[in-house]
């Protein structure tokens, strides 16, 4: 049975619904007060003069809404790596991607000489239905051209309300004339998880990112796993974050209490202390205690990071692979009506033993390192968060990312290899099953 989730806020690397601003009314300033007031008012001043002058004598006329949106974004982006402003149109794609679905075909594109080349279908989609393939060429969207337009336009003209209809023209391999193929469009959803059973008795489960579809999706997997391996045959489950830059925060609590019986998964602290907030599991193991694995590497940040830092201060898994990004902070999204949103960086959040990972990231359990290809060696490394210019500080003993490599033939993927080896009892680690934790059979 799966765990009854509420949204409680969006955070991690595309934001967070935070706690409300409250202001307090004041009788009067102080002087401290009016001549902090003051000084603000001065350097608003100060970007009025300079937005005139530029206005009125630079060398071309310049758009004023562009030099407003370009100021917005220098204070943002100065502030942090992680704050920052989003036209109407960056927003709405933000929001497309943490809802993890859309009205649309189902096709994956690519640009291919001034037209829109199809890379492959999704399955159970329109497209897919409609028999679209890969390497057909899109030259017309209802009998408009597509040449001339960007990828992202003609993208956006696909998409649409679903049950609404579009017309591709397409020009097909070994066939002579260009076919016209007519699609109703549906609801698609951008597809976070993967599963399968690997060696007939250990679930891999990969999460590529956290959207709202992320825990239900995640669920389903493993109760597909537990309904084709028997109980006592299923070893345990292996949770691939490598690569995953995070999502949404409540999704990741979601996940990381798909796990646990009990105690905290994360605690978000802002500048109040009023504003902090602490997010327990509730009762019930989706996994009935099995022994799990979470996979990390220098890609992993933000809600993989949760997960995994919860997860491994409750030893109820073990985290395998290399140091993760560290990327600790948690970004609210404010919308500004049909002028876009801004996203602000509003707290820290602390794995449950009141550990920061910001700029210091998740230590593994067991560090297992990948063979790097001589022509990546030097190139494979994530900065981290420590490495990202303005990031927030978080004391002196920081640390830099690590590699972010996973081979793409699964033979050459060590550290894949070793967690089956150690599920399988090929190997042996201290740190597994967790020092504490006793494994279920």
């Amino acid at each position: 049975m799966m765990k009854k989730v509420s949204l409680i806020l969006v955070g991690a690397v595309l934001g967070a619904a935070a706690g409300g601003m409250a202001t307090k009314p004041q009788a009067f300033f102080g002087t401290a007060e009016a001549a902090g007031s003051a000084d603000t008012y001065r350097q608003l001043n100060l970007f009025g003069d300079v937005f005139e002058r530029v206005r009125s004598d630079y060398v071309e006329s310049p758009d004023d809404a562009k030099l407003v949106e370009s100021a917005i974004n220098g204070m943002l982006s100065g502030l942090d790596p992680h704050s920052s402003y989003m036209d109407a149109k960056a927003f709405k794609e933000m929001r497309t991607n943490t809802d993890g679905e859309f009205g649309g075909l189902g096709i994956r594109v690519q640009m291919f000489e001034n037209n829109i080349r199809v890379e492959g279908a999704i399955d159970d989609t329109p497209a897919a239905k409609a028999g679209i393939r890969a390497k057909d060429v899109i030259t017309h969207l209802d009998g408009q051209p597509v040449e001339g337009l960007s990828l992202e336009q003609a993208v956006d003209k696909m998409r649409g309300p679903v049950n609404t209809p579009i017309t591709l023209t397409i020009v097909r391999e070994n066939v002579e004339k260009p076919v016209e193929v007519k699609l109703i469009r549906d609801k698609i959803r951008l597809d976070s998880v993967k599963w399968e059973i690997q060696s007939d008795d250990i679930g891999y489960i990969r999460l590529s990112q956290f959207n709202a579809q992320t825990f239900e999706m995640m669920s389903k997997a493993i109760d597909q796993i537990e309904a084709k391996v028997p109980k006592d045959k299923l070893k345990g489950f292996v949770l691939d974050l490598r690569n995953n830059p995070g999502g949404l925060l409540d999704q990741a609590i979601a996940v990381s209490d798909a796990f646990l019986e009990r105690g905290e998964v994360v605690s978000t602290r802002g500048r109040n202390a009023e504003e902090s907030q602490r997010f327990n599991a509730r009762p019930g193991d989706l996994t009935n205690g099995k022994p799990v694995i979470v996979l990390t590497n220098g890609g992993s940040a933000s809600a993989s990071e949760i997960v995994a830092g919860a997860l491994q201060d409750h030893k109820r898994a073990t985290v395998l692979g290399t140091r993760s990004f560290g990327k600790g902070s948690v970004q609210t999204i404010i919308p500004l009506g049909s002028n876009g949103a801004i996203r602000l960086t509003t707290a820290r959040y602390y794995t449950p033993s009141g550990k920061s990972i910001q700029a210091k990231g998740i230590s593994p359990d067991i560090e297992v390192k990948q063979e790097i290809p001589e022509e990546l060696k030097g190139k494979d490394d994530s900065k981290g968060e420590a490495g990202l210019k303005g990031h927030l500080k978080n004391g002196d003993d920081e640390q830099s990312g690590s590699s972010a490599y996973v081979p793409p033939d699964r033979k050459d993927d060590k550290q894949l290899n070793y967690a089956f080896d150690l599920m399988h009892g090929i190997q042996s680690n201290a740190n597994f099953p967790p020092q504490g934790k006793t494994s279920a059979n």
